[in-house]
């Protein structure tokens, strides 16, 4: 068990957790209808931490319920009645989906991401009261395009041993970023890029980035070298807040921030398009875990209950939001209850049920 804290300073922080509630939220008639909610359970910790999910869910009494389906990594496609329920509830909550490597098998993630033109990749990066990081003040949103570029899959055999890869931006990845730091109350914007060796693709992105900039006074907006920006990171992480990137620079720069914060098991993430949301840890690194880790029971389930937090107030319920939210960072902070990856020996049940005792 992780060491737990001294009385007084719990009390102080435990209060932190639960600002004084001012002005009511008050819902159009109806909102408080259930809604459906597709579910992939995925491969390895997945059933685990989705599992975890339900669980808390159904403690709270939340107005959601779930259409579950079985999905693995290693199918060629996503059944056609899961992209129908998805498109159906326009919400999906998953867990991770194994991706072989190499061999011409594409990643069904990916697959979900194109078909349903989840274009933005949104990952959340904070410190964690209670949980013991190199840097504080950590606070960092990535969003990064999700369909174009190098992850998009658009690769070819040119010739016998020349592959080539296309890469390409789209004006609407910066839009999203910028509307998301004005309805988040952000205060800047970072484009990371490799313009200077990227000139025509990555130039691109910053021409559209620089132009929509434009659009929000209010919004500093700077660039940076995605060289740089890894060095920046692991030295000054604290100076970030937004940070819109091209497909494959958003990856690598998630997962970084995601350790430096405090782990990918604690960071929660969404992919979301026009139509469509889908909900899932956010960095992908140890999305899946490994054998000894599901055969333990001790899979880490708090990335994904934030993000089923940030799934809650997507759907409009952000009372049942704060209350999960404010459970999880509680379990945290007083430190009882954590899995081997936070410094603890909890198993995931256990994390669960604490969770749960801790729901207002």
């Amino acid at each position: 068990m992780a060491t737990t804290r001294s009385a007084p300073l719990l009390k102080h922080l435990l209060a932190r957790l639960n600002p004084a509630r001012s002005v009511t939220y008050m819902p159009r008639p109806g909102d408080g209808t259930p809604r459906a909610v597709t579910l992939i359970p995925g491969d390895g910790i997945g059933p685990l931490v989705t599992g975890a999910v339900e669980q808390v869910m159904d403690a709270m009494h939340a107005p959601v319920y779930f259409e579950k389906y079985e999905v693995y990594g290693d199918m060629k496609a996503a059944p056609a009645e899961v992209l129908d329920s998805i498109r159906k509830n326009k919400v999906c909550l998953k867990g991770g989906l194994a991706t072989p490597m190499g061999g011409g098998v594409s990643s069904l993630n990916v697959q979900l991401r194109k078909e349903l033109d989840l274009y933005a990749s949104l990952v959340n990066c904070f410190n964690l009261p209670g949980l013991p990081t190199r840097h504080e003040n950590v606070d960092i949103v990535v969003i990064r395009e999700n369909t174009e570029g190098e992850y998009s899959g658009l690769e070819h055999e040119v010739v016998p041993g020349v592959v080539e890869s296309l890469k390409f931006c789209s004006e609407r990845i910066a839009k999203y970023a910028f509307e998301y730091a004005y309805l988040n109350n952000r205060k800047k914007v970072t484009a990371v890029h490799k313009a200077n060796i990227m000139k025509l693709a990555d130039g691109l992105f910053l021409e559209s980035c620089r132009e929509v900039a434009t659009r929000y006074p209010g919004i500093k907006y700077n660039e940076i070298i995605v060289d740089n920006c890894c060095m920046q990171l692991v030295s000054k992480p604290e100076q970030f807040d937004v940070m819109v990137t091209p497909n494959l620079y958003g990856n690598l720069v998630a997962n970084t921030a995601a350790g430096i914060a405090g782990g990918t098991g604690v960071m929660p993430g969404g992919n979301v398009g026009a139509d469509h949301a889908v909900f899932e840890q956010g960095a992908s690194a140890g999305n899946v875990g490994n054998e000894k880790v599901v055969e333990q029971q001790k899979a880490n389930p708090v990335a994904l209950l934030l993000s089923s937090a940030m799934m809650l107030r997507h759907l409009q319920f952000p009372a049942f939001a704060d209350r999960l939210e404010t459970a999880v960072k509680k379990v945290i902070l007083e430190g009882k209850y954590r899995t081997k990856d936070l410094g603890g020996t909890s198993t995931t049940q256990e994390v669960v049920d604490a969770v749960i005792n801790a729901l207002d």
